[in-house]
């Protein structure tokens, strides 16, 4: 089995102005479960700790439960269990008020290998296939329209609902991919991990990216929050429906693990959650 952990805190990951609660239980949910895919496994349940402030409703917290719940059974996982606290504490104002803190979620998410050892994002070789499944930079630019004030739109559903290639993670484990991670950070800072922990090179081909009429390139390049699946597979793979080539994995160069950006340049390294 494989297990994975994500917070969500408010303020950073989610505003209640932007997102309604089942939308926030869809994107918590999200995160964990393509973590899961990522390496290579079935999900199978997620446990979940919410921290609530003072005067948070009923209402809320029960469709954030039922927004993680239905996320869950796009996979057939359940939610089993978790706890619950406030977020609210004393500060040192004189009058003793109480003061209060965001809504926090986080998920604790479970799968099945079925007997197959995890994909790692330490086992990339030089002369495999670099590899995505999913959406590049929607959530990124959804992120950047409701900044603008826009409400609605394709891209601010999946900034708001990430949608990840879930069934792809074990159909890439079983085409013996050798590293696999779920791009939350970014396409650019995410590779960078990939190679740093397999200590290999990566070439990435801008111009294998999709053409895309709701984003840029520079999205695609560092926008976080899409959780696709960005893989290395051995050169001889057919690519399955969905899978897209980026480039190829080499030997580390003279400076040793590291990306290498063919084409249009990144103006910025990725998301950062803080």
């Amino acid at each position: 089995m494989v297990a994975t952990t994500d917070v969500l805190v408010e303020g950073v990951h989610f505003r209640q102005d932007w997102s309604s609660p089942r939308d926030v239980g869809h994107k918590a949910a999200a995160a964990n479960l393509a973590d899961v895919a990522a390496m290579g496994a079935t999900p199978t349940a997620l446990l979940v700790g919410l921290a609530a402030p003072a005067g948070l409703t009923l209402d809320w917290a029960l469709e954030l439960a039922e927004g993680l719940a239905a996320e869950a059974a796009l996979v057939g996982a359940e939610v089993v269990g978790g706890d619950t606290v406030s977020s609210g504490h004393y500060g040192s104002d004189t009058d003793g008020s109480h003061a209060v803190g965001p809504v926090m979620v986080s998920v604790t998410a479970l799968g099945d290998l079925d007997g197959r050892r995890p994909v790692l994002r330490s086992g990339a070789r030089p002369g495999d296939l670099l590899v995505h499944a999913g959406l590049l930079g929607w959530s990124a630019a959804g992120l950047a329209a409701l900044r603008a004030g826009r409400r609605s739109g394709p891209t601010v559903d999946a900034h708001r609902r990430p949608a990840p290639p879930y069934a792809l993670g074990v159909v890439l484990a079983r085409l013996g991919a050798t590293a696999m991670m779920d791009v939350s950070d970014g396409l650019v800072q995410d590779l960078a991990r990939l190679a740093t922990a397999s200590e290999v090179g990566i070439e990435l081909d801008t111009a294998l990216l999709p053409e895309d009429e709701e984003v840029d390139v520079q999205d695609q390049l560092t926008g976080g929050e899409d959780h696709g699946l960005v893989a290395t597979v051995p050169s001889g793979v057919v690519l399955p429906d969905g899978v897209r080539l980026l480039g190829t994995v080499t030997p580390p160069g003279r400076h040793g693990p590291g990306l290498r950006i063919l084409g249009t340049q990144p103006q910025g390294q990725g998301w950062t959650h803080w």
